[in-house]
């Protein structure tokens, strides 16, 4: 399980974090200033810390600062100031990356996975016979490998990884194919159409499980 450092003086955001966090597999500890944070990392193993920067004492700028010097965790500046100085300034001091508030749950969680991945932590996840194993790119099912083009597998990584999550069409172009892409709705239905077809081909009962919210868009089950 990933375990996650919440760093955020606002008890409202280290609780809305934990609600996106947790259902999703994260581990999750918060603390409300940053030398609470560099004491727990000085004892203790994180596999990620969110960061927010205007905190009071020590702020973010500062506590990412201090935990470089001895720890390579992965940071994400998770923080009201959306200046790109400040993204530059907090890439420059060792962030890995740097997100804006207000967010988006599936982006924020595409972007952790994002950096958790160049890091070095590689997710298998195994769904009643279904194998997903993001380090070998592979998708199979009972030892029948699935081919999947890259964004495909992608794509069923992402509802794996979140059941019970509607994606819009929108929220899957932005997580799959990033904010500037210029893919269109239908697009990701080809691509839906395409891995409900493979998997059916395996005898994988898809249809039982990757689901079409009409008007909303699609979500595992």
């Amino acid at each position: 399980m990933v375990k996650v450092l919440i760093v955020d003086d606002e008890i409202r955001m280290q609780q809305l974090l934990k609600l996106y966090l947790v259902p999703n597999g994260f581990q999750c500890l918060a603390v409300s200033n940053g030398k609470d944070a560099i004491h727990l990392l000085e004892g203790e193993s994180f596999d990620l810390v969110l960061l927010d920067i205007m905190m009071p004492e020590l702020d973010g700028w500062e506590t990412a600062e201090t935990i470089r010097e001895f720890s390579d965790v992965p940071i994400i500046m998770l923080t009201a100031r959306d200046q790109s100085s400040d993204m530059v300034k907090g890439l420059k001091i060792g962030a890995d990356d740097y997100i804006t508030k207000p967010f988006d749950e599936a982006v924020l969680l595409a972007r952790i996975e994002a950096v958790l991945r160049r890091t070095h932590h590689i997710q298998q996840i195994e769904f009643k016979g279904l194998k997903w194993d993001e380090e070998k790119h592979e998708l199979d099912y009972k030892d029948k490998v699935i081919t999947l083009t890259p964004k495909e597998f992608e794509m069923i990584g992402l509802f794996l990884k979140h059941q019970q999550s509607v994606f819009s069409r929108e929220k899957l172009i932005e997580t799959i194919w990033g904010f500037d892409s210029d893919i269109e709705g239908r697009t990701v239905d080809s691509h839906l159409r395409n891995i409900r077809e493979k998997c059916r081909n395996v005898s994988f009962p898809i249809d039982d499980h990757l689901k079409t919210v009409w008007g909303i868009g699609y979500k595992w089950e």
